[in-house]
């Protein structure tokens, strides 16, 4: 089984593609990561279809059974959170059009499995990804290790994801 973690945005959306490598141990592999990135000087409606053709180059490439989102839920600037619902909705519609399941976690249970702390700050999440997965991702790349950290999360809860 493959899974896609997508950390939506607008400006940045960050992807990464698991796939458990030892059925004995569970180990999940990290096989991709990165970020879709759009010109904020472009309209939102050609931000988004390039999101959109981004994710079904992915969608087509690496072909996840699940595809693994952080809950929205509050969010102190309002711009930012219906562009993250914007974002959010495509990858909706691309899990509708590819059958593929859709599964949330919330921003502090991913913290909580990553780290055992739910408030932890991105740096603590960064440096367990590090630990777990061998993979350093630079402070400018955060969208990417919030995907990372999204999909390592989900396989940790559901160690039953195999190849």
């Amino acid at each position: 089984m493959i899974l896609l973690a997508i950390d939506s945005g607008v400006e940045k959306t960050g992807f990464a593609v698991f796939s458990r490598v030892n059925l004995h141990t569970g180990d999940p592999r990290l096989i991709a990561s990165g970020l879709i990135k759009t010109d904020k000087k472009l309209p939102i409606q050609v931000r988004l279809s390039k999101i959109f053709d981004e994710l079904t180059n992915i969608i087509k490439k690496y072909k996840p059974t699940i595809v693994v989102l952080e809950q929205l839920f509050f969010f102190r600037n309002q711009k930012t959170a219906i562009q993250v619902s914007q974002s959010q909705g495509i990858v909706l519609l691309l899990c509708a059009q590819f059958n593929i399941k859709v599964k949330y976690l919330t921003p502090l249970q991913i913290k909580q499995i990553i780290t055992g702390y739910g408030q932890a700050d991105k740096k603590s999440i960064q440096k367990m990804i590090k630990l777990s997965l061998g993979v350093t991702i630079s402070s400018s790349r955060d969208d990417e290790a919030d995907a990372i950290a999204c999909g390592l999360a989900y396989c940790y809860l559901n160690m039953n994801l195999v190849e």
